[in-house]
């Protein structure tokens, strides 16, 4: 088994390590940086125009992280007459630990779909809902939110930047290494890798198992070409790391 590991930052660098200590050759390749988003210094106002009893989401760790880091610098404190949300259970630990707040979370399916189950997502009429999120991404619960009522903002906390590559040596060299399977943790960084490797090398890339962090990531995979794709149960390190080594 050779990996390819597509998650950016340490958390990729962290997962590629995690495969070298157990045995297994790991490639990491970001294809894009994370960065400051381009509209934190409007954190602070937006949460002030929020009333008591109103929602703020934080689509991942990157979001809450440089929210955390703005309000620190600008002497702002989190409010707590707000109900504070994340999408999965790592997400939901660290921006409870970095606010110290309560933030709910879907436990028995992290994803959008999951959350909008919540109990406190079924009326909405009355809700204003502040989504921290990165450049782009799924509009699903925003769109789903405003159909139940919400009034929905999203505020750029952090934006992906494409890292530049010589694409075909790249592949050149993941190729030489033997490079069998792919790690890819959203949908985004997905479709930048099909767009990333020469169409010529779609083959090879396509005849790779893919190994993901959700079933819907998992159908777009079967949708553009692969057929051997594997979901982890959770989106962290050591479930991937785990899923990794018993996928057949």
């Amino acid at each position: 088994m050779a990996v390819l590991v597509t998650r950016p930052d340490v958390r990729g660098v962290q997962l590629t390590e995690m495969l070298i200590q157990a045995g297994i050759f790991a490639i990491h390749l970001p294809l894009f940086t994370i960065e400051t988003g381009r509209e934190l210094n409007d954190l602070p106002n937006k949460l002030s125009q929020l009333k008591a009893g109103d929602y703020v989401f934080a689509v991942s760790k990157h979001a809450v992280q440089y929210a955390v880091d703005t309000l620190k610098n600008t002497g702002f404190s989190w409010r707590t007459d707000l109900a504070y949300f994340a999408v999965g259970q790592r997400s939901a630990e660290f921006f409870a630990s970095q606010i110290e707040r309560a933030v709910l979370y879907p436990y028995r399916q992290e994803s959008s779909e999951g959350l909008l189950a919540l109990d406190a997502m079924q009326d909405l009429s009355e809700k204003h809902i502040l989504i921290l999120r990165g450049n782009g991404g799924r509009e699903y619960f925003s769109e789903q939110a405003q159909l139940r009522g919400a009034k929905v903002e999203t505020l750029e906390c952090y934006q992906r930047v494409p890292t530049a590559y010589n694409n075909a040596e790249q592949i050149s060299i993941c190729k030489r290494a033997g490079i069998n399977r792919l790690v890819i943790s959203s949908a985004e960084i997905l479709q930048y890798l099909v767009d990333f490797v020469p169409e010529s090398e779609h083959n090879w890339l396509k005849s790779c198992q893919l190994v993901t962090v959700s079933q819907r990531i998992a159908n777009l995979a079967k949708q553009l070409g692969w057929c051997d794709v594997v979901v982890s149960p959770r989106a962290d390190n050591v479930h991937l790391l785990k899923t990794l080594l018993f996928a057949d």
